[in-house]
């Protein structure tokens, strides 16, 4: 089956105690939007980031989360979660988003993204859903979606096909990173295979493995 974005979602200011910057304004909150939207290197246009610190910048431009995994979370938690729930970007479908390898790169409309890392879950996150131990479920779950950084700035939209154009052979996964740094540190070692992967987690690899 052909992967495809189900939904691309912007994000709207929300202003909330438990948002993740000085100002207590959150860019978490996005919803699904009509029609194509232009991707740049920054991002999707008319995205709202709150805490441009800890998100955002051209390793964290867009960021990916599988329907799929959202289903499972919805089942999880007996509600219903709507698209963009997740502080997403793009809600894929048919995407192997945990499976994604390091490097790879995928024709999304008209734009070229490329994945660099997992997402780590923050205090904003547990706030937004109101659960207070979802950073320990989502980490114990290592389904945690994929940023991908702009190669070539262009449009996407829902119904988009999401196709795989190259794929690094080190094999190094999205579901892999975040085990590593997160439950299973026994698989540090693999990250310094992929040379794609941000530098700041390459470097705390190194350093955990006294390299």
């Amino acid at each position: 089956m052909t992967g495809r974005v189900a939904a691309v979602n912007l994000g709207i200011v929300t202003e909330a105690e438990w948002a993740g910057d000085a100002s207590g304004r959150s860019g978490i909150d996005k919803r699904p939007v009509d029609g194509p939207v232009p991707l740049l290197t920054g991002g999707l246009a008319g995205d709202f980031i709150g805490d441009g610190a800890r998100h955002g910048g051209p390793d964290q431009a867009v960021y990916a989360y599988a329907e799929e995994d959202a289903a499972w979370w919805s089942a999880e938690f007996g509600r219903s979660i709507r698209l963009g729930g997740f502080g997403e970007n793009l809600t894929t479908y048919a995407v192997d988003v945990t499976g994604a390898v390091i490097g790879e790169q995928w024709q999304v409309g008209s734009a070229l993204l490329q994945v660099t890392k997992p997402r780590t879950p923050c205090a904003t996150f547990a706030g937004f859903w109101g659960v207070p131990d979802l950073i320990r479920r989502f980490t114990v779950r290592a389904a945690p979606g994929a940023y991908l950084r702009v190669l070539r700035e262009g449009e996407v939209g829902a119904g988009d096909p999401v196709e795989v154009v190259d794929r690094p052979a080190h094999g190094v996964t999205i579901g892999e990173v975040f085990r590593a740094t997160s439950l299973e540190p026994e698989l540090l070692p693999r990250l310094l295979d992929a040379e794609d992967l941000p530098e700041p987690i390459r470097e705390k690899a190194r350093r955990r493995l006294g390299r």
